[in-house]
């Protein structure tokens, strides 16, 4: 890939640093940045030089990047080298790193509340303060799971719909002011 435009390195910039924010390293951010706008697969090396980070860095980013389901390897009629492309579905894109930061955070965190819940009722009385705030906590986490599990299982078309009516599922609701 060619030097970066001014938007595309302020774009690559942020990414990286959101990724920091959100728990992702500031490489692996700023890599899945460049391959998302990149118009063709690019190897490793390209990617080194863009980026002027470390070989070494760009090759555990992508693994991870792989791992998470978000970038994959494709092969270049001549090129022997590996090439990576990103998804470029914003939806989908999403709706994976959803996926996997369910099973990653939510899914752990669900079976630990249901573990101490019923470890909580087995429990003494002086317990019960405990037992009452991880049983909201838990009816919170399975509730938003459940949602999320629904939301998932919409064709994209249908969730895109849904997430732009916004204001006016409150008006149908009755708590529009």
């Amino acid at each position: 890939m060619a030097a970066l435009t001014h938007v595309q390195e302020k774009f690559v910039l942020h990414w990286g640093e959101m990724g920091t924010k959100w728990g992702v390293n500031r490489t692996v951010a700023q890599i899945h940045a460049l391959l998302f706008l990149s118009p063709k697969p690019l190897h490793a090396e390209e990617i080194t030089e863009t980026l002027s980070v470390a070989r070494s860095n760009v090759s555990t980013s992508l693994k991870e990047l792989q791992g998470w389901g978000i970038v994959k390897v494709v092969h270049v009629m001549g090129d022997r080298r590996d090439h990576y492309e990103s998804m470029k579905d914003v939806w989908e894109l999403f709706r994976v790193v959803l996926d996997e930061r369910k099973r990653r955070e939510i899914d752990p965190t669900l079976a630990l509340l249901r573990e101490c819940v019923a470890e909580s009722s087995q429990g003494k009385s002086e317990d019960a303060h405990t037992r009452e705030r991880l049983a909201a906590m838990l009816d919170f986490f399975e509730t938003m799971a459940g949602w999320y599990d629904q939301i998932r299982r919409m064709p994209t078309d249908a969730a895109i719909k849904f997430v732009k009516m916004g204001g006016r599922i409150q008006k149908l609701l009755g708590l529009a002011s």
